[in-house]
Order: C-alpha cells, then sequence, then structure tokens
C-alpha cells in the first residue's frame, strides 16, 4: 500500500515537470505514455479515451413515422418533379397529406390526393390525381383552369390568390372532398352541365371560404387537352375526365392547390407543420 502511495507520488512529480516542459516546448503538449499513465493513476481515467470519446460521430435520429412516409411518397413520384414549377411542390403536397391524415383520420376515407401545381401557367398540363396508399399516379398529367381573379389574362400563370368573396381567385392550400351533384355553369354566353364536387377548404387563413364561396371541382367546355381558360376560383377540368375522376374523389379524398407563394407556404397550417418536425 505505501508502495503504490510512493509511485503515485513520483508519477505526479513526473506529470508536474512534463506539463512545466510543454511550455517552453509546443511539440511535448500531447500527451505521452508517462503522462497517459500518470493521468490514469492519478484520476482513474485515460486522456486518450476522453479524446476519442470526443471524436465519436454524433448519433443519428431517425425519421418520424411522418417524415418516412413524405419520404416514400417522395421517392415514388421523383420523376415528375422535373416538370413541375418548383422542388418544393410535391415535398408541400405529400406534407399536407399526409400530416392532416394523422390528424383527422376520420375525414380521410379514401386514399386519393388531387394535385394542381399554379405555378405553371394553364396552357401547361398541371393536374394529377394521386393514390397515396399504392404510390401510383391515377391520372396526369392534365390541364386544369384557375381563377380569373388570379391573373389578368385568359392563358397564363396566376400570381393572385385569394379566399375572399367575390375574388374569383384561386385559393390555395388543402381541401376536403364532399360530395358530387349536379354542376350548372356559364361559358361563353352558353349553359352548360357538369359533376360538380364540393370542397371544403381545410387551410386556415387561406381557403376556408370555399364552401361558402361555390368553389368546387367540376368540368368544363374551357378545359382542354392544351390549354384551360378561366373559372370563378374552381380548379375545373375537362367534362370527360370530371365524369370519370369526380365520382372516384367523392366523400374523403384530399385536394392540394399549389403554387410557389412564400407567404402561403410559411403560413399555411398543414404545410408548415413539417417545421416543427
Amino acid at each position: 500500500m505505501r508502495q503504490n502511495k510512493y509511485l503515485q507520488n513520483v508519477l505526479i512529480g513526473a506529470t508536474a515537470v512534463l506539463f512545466a516542459g510543454s511550455k517552453v516546448s509546443p511539440s511535448m503538449a500531447k500527451s505521452g505514455p508517462v503522462l497517459e499513465t500518470a493521468s490514469t493513476i492519478v484520476t482513474g481515467h485515460s486522456t486518450a479515451s476522453a479524446s476519442s470519446n470526443t471524436d465519436a460521430p454524433a448519433k443519428t435520429t431517425e425519421a418520424s413515422p411522418l417524415e418516412a412516409k413524405i419520404q416514400s411518397a417522395l421517392t415514388a413520384f421523383k420523376s415528375l418533379t422535373s416538370s413541375l414549377s418548383s422542388p418544393k411542390a410535391l415535398s408541400d403536397a405529400f406534407q399536407s397529406y399526409f400530416a392532416y391524415k394523422a390528424a383527422h383520420p376520420e375525414d380521410v376515407k379514401k386514399p386519393y390526393l388531387y394535385f394542381v401545381d399554379y405555378g405553371l401557367p394553364s396552357t401547361e398540363a398541371r393536374g394529377y390525381v394521386f393514390d397515396m396508399n399504392a404510390l401510383s399516379v391515377v391520372d396526369g398529367p392534365f390541364t386544369v383552369a384557375h381563377g380569373r381573379g388570379s391573373s389578368t389574362s385568359k392563358y397564363g400563370l396566376p400570381t393572385k390568390f385569394s379566399n375572399a368573396s367575390r375574388s374569383a381567385a384561386t385559393s390555395l392550400g388543402l381541401y376536403v372532398t364532399k360530395a358530387i351533384y349536379a354542376f350548372t355553369g356559364h361559358s361563353a354566353g352558353h349553359t352548360y352541365r357538369s359533376v360538380g364536387l364540393r370542397l371544403d377548404g381545410v387551410s386556415t387563413g387561406f381557403n376556408t371560404n370555399a364552401l361558402a364561396r361555390g368553389v368546387v371541382a367540376h368540368g368544363a367546355p374551357y378545359v382542354t387537352p392544351t390549354k384551360a381558360g378561366r373559372s370563378e376560383g374552381c380548379p375545373a377540368m375537362e367534362p370527360a375526365r370530371a365524369q370519370k375522376l369526380l365520382p372516384k374523389l367523392a366523400e374523403g379524398s384530399l385536394v392540394f392547390l399549389y403554387a410557389p407563394n412564400a407567404q402561403w407556404e410559411a403560413n399555411d397550417p398543414w404545410v408548415a407543420a413539417g417545421d416543427a418536425n
């Protein structure tokens, strides 16, 4: 016991000499075998092991279930990204879809998502219907109308979006589909009839007046395979396509109308929900 005590005192003294030497010679600043042994005896811990812990790679955190679903969908539809107006178009859509479904599973009775990229002009195909369970394209791309209050020209790019009554503008964000009904519209002085699909806006502050405004998905004669005229704010499609798709989407699918609009993206509750993850 006394011998160990004596050895410990000798090593402490040696350590002190080495530290003093390190002030004169920078090359002695790093711990050598003697200092390493002395440190282990005095403190019970090795300085080398402490250093290796510092250099250890940080632990990776697993993706949340929501993030994993979004990533799977983005991977499945990655071939579409280059044809859209922004890399965020699909990530915002899928973030909103899965966040809303997690919060309100009772509302999402069908696996379909009707997506429109209003960052593209009305002369380009910008609508899709996705099956979010199978991660496949049900239909698209196809032409879709925007509201006449969203652009100054008949054909072009929508730049203004509104939730206000009588604005005749497109409202961005997430919608839940309701019932289909017999739609009657007017175009070029003529009355036409088509199938209509009621939409309930759930992006607070951006589209929650949709039902009161009569913003619905419907077929319209001013939408053709190559271009779409302007609606009263409705994401209208070709009449034959509406007849085929809208009954499939009714009563519990989701609709997402996108545009690269910073103010909306930062404040839409379902898009912005991803920033909290």
